[in-house]
């Protein structure tokens, strides 16, 4: 079974929503990008790792910032998966997936893409600008690796859309909260989202959907119906504030998510 799917299976046991946080391969360092992935470990269910690109689309100005620092310091793609190989040498680990432009991996070569996610466990992939149907060959040979490939849906996704994403969907399934790019306010209330959210998984009760977007240590604990939430912005804009300050990055991203950690824990109790 992938870890992906076992961790949604412990967190519905344990009655919370998955903590997926989101970091910028090699920010600011190789070094300091391991460090920051073993420091959220104890607390985080499933690591986001960021596949850095000089033009996201998606991505806000905290995330931009992290790209462009790990970029700076000539991240390569096959740095990244040796931040992985590491990583998943770490004995509190946990599912990385890697996130990022097509662009990456179509330079990297698709195949050679997919062999390398494989060697080194990368549990599962988000193409953000590779929308059904066109991804649907990498998608299928994802799968044929173990590799969980997860579609992305918007509160804009029709409802034929919705329907052929779902099913042509694997374990996880990504809800883009609102239209924006990551780290706005969130703009949509909760009571929306979480609409918008259960339509979703209407179509899709055996799979875990997921929330990103507007996450925040404010907006947590308003959306724990979800069988995940991720948190982007917040945490890389802890990395920036760190670094600005001369200090370890790891221990301030570490307290973050420990805060959000114990916010999902309690609203459970």
């Amino acid at each position: 079974m992938n870890l992906i799917k076992k961790v949604f299976i412990k967190c519905k046991k344990e009655k919370r929503p998955a903590l997926l946080t989101f970091t910028v391969a090699g920010d600011n360092t190789h070094k300091n990008s391991l460090k920051i992935l073993k420091s959220i470990s104890p607390y985080a269910d499933i690591c986001e790792l960021g596949m850095p690109h000089n033009t996201p689309v998606a991505d806000g100005g905290q995330i931009q910032n992290c790209s462009h620092r790990a970029l700076k310091n000539g991240i390569k793609t096959k740095d990244i998966f040796k931040i992985v190989k590491q990583y998943k040498k770490f004995k509190y680990s946990r599912p990385v997936i890697l996130m990022g432009y097509f662009n990456t991996v179509k330079q990297f070569g698709e195949n050679n893409f997919i062999n390398e996610c494989k060697k080194n466990k990368v549990d599962g992939v988000i193409i953000v600008d590779l929308p059904w149907p066109e991804n649907r060959d990498l998608a299928k040979r994802c799968k044929k690796k173990s590799i969980n490939f997860i579609q992305l849906v918007a509160p804009t996704t029709s409802n034929y859309r919705l329907r052929k994403i779902v099913n042509d969907s694997h374990d996880m399934i990504y809800y883009i909260s609102m239209l924006s790019t990551t780290g706005g306010e969130l703009k949509v209330s909760p009571e929306k989202i979480i609409k918008n959210y259960q339509k979703i998984k209407k179509l899709s009760k055996n799979k875990n959907v997921v929330i990103g977007f507007g996450i925040t240590d404010k907006t947590i604990s308003s959306l724990k119906k979800a069988c995940g939430l991720v948190v982007g912005s917040l945490v890389c804009r802890s990395i920036t504030d760190s670094l600005n300050r001369g200090n370890d990055p790891s221990v301030a991203v570490q307290n973050v998510v420990k805060k959000l950690k114990s916010q999902i824990i309690q609203q459970n109790q």
